[in-house]
Protein backbone atom coordinates (compact mmCIF):
# COMPACT_ATOMS: atom_id res chain seq x y z
CA UNK A 1 0.00 0.00 0.00
CA UNK A 2 1.53 3.54 -1.02
CA UNK A 3 0.51 7.10 1.25
CA UNK A 4 -0.55 8.98 -1.35
CA UNK A 5 -1.38 11.70 1.19
CA UNK A 6 0.35 14.88 0.09
CA UNK A 7 3.01 16.29 2.30
CA UNK A 8 2.74 20.03 1.83
CA UNK A 9 0.47 21.22 4.65
CA UNK A 10 -1.20 23.48 1.98
CA UNK A 11 -2.50 21.53 0.19
CA UNK A 12 -5.21 18.67 0.81
CA UNK A 13 -5.71 19.12 4.30
CA UNK A 14 -9.38 19.18 6.13
CA UNK A 15 -10.61 21.63 8.66
CA UNK A 16 -10.02 19.13 10.87
CA UNK A 17 -6.43 18.21 10.16
CA UNK A 18 -6.00 22.01 10.13
CA UNK A 19 -7.26 22.62 13.42
CA UNK A 20 -5.46 19.60 14.87
CA UNK A 21 -2.54 21.19 13.58
CA UNK A 22 -3.21 24.91 15.18
CA UNK A 23 -3.83 22.92 18.61
CA UNK A 24 -0.46 21.03 18.67
CA UNK A 25 1.11 24.57 17.65
CA UNK A 26 -0.34 25.94 20.68
CA UNK A 27 0.67 23.41 23.29
CA UNK A 28 4.22 23.47 21.80
CA UNK A 29 4.18 26.90 22.36
CA UNK A 30 2.76 26.85 25.67
CA UNK A 31 5.87 24.83 26.56
CA UNK A 32 8.29 26.54 25.07
CA UNK A 33 7.33 29.27 27.16
CA UNK A 34 7.97 27.64 30.76
CA UNK A 35 10.96 25.84 29.55
CA UNK A 36 14.23 27.56 30.11
CA UNK A 37 16.51 24.77 29.80
CA UNK A 38 15.85 21.38 27.96
CA UNK A 39 14.47 19.49 25.22
CA UNK A 40 10.85 18.80 23.42
CA UNK A 41 10.32 15.66 21.25
CA UNK A 42 6.76 15.53 19.75
CA UNK A 43 5.83 12.31 18.49
CA UNK A 44 3.68 11.79 14.94
CA UNK A 45 1.45 9.26 14.03
CA UNK A 46 -0.52 9.40 10.49
CA UNK A 47 0.46 13.01 10.07
CA UNK A 48 -0.55 13.59 13.89
CA UNK A 49 0.93 14.90 16.37
CA UNK A 50 -0.01 12.20 19.75
CA UNK A 51 2.71 12.94 22.28
CA UNK A 52 4.64 15.79 23.71
CA UNK A 53 7.83 15.07 25.89
CA UNK A 54 9.31 16.96 27.41
CA UNK A 55 12.65 17.01 29.16
CA UNK A 56 13.44 19.89 31.51
CA UNK A 57 17.21 21.04 32.86
CA UNK A 58 17.57 22.17 36.04
CA UNK A 59 21.11 23.87 35.99
CA UNK A 60 22.48 24.56 39.40
CA UNK A 61 25.59 27.34 40.21
CA UNK A 62 28.56 26.28 42.51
Amino acid sequence: MTDTRPTDLRIGRTDAQRSDITISIDKVRGVLAGLKFGSITLTVHDARVVQIDVTEKTRLTS
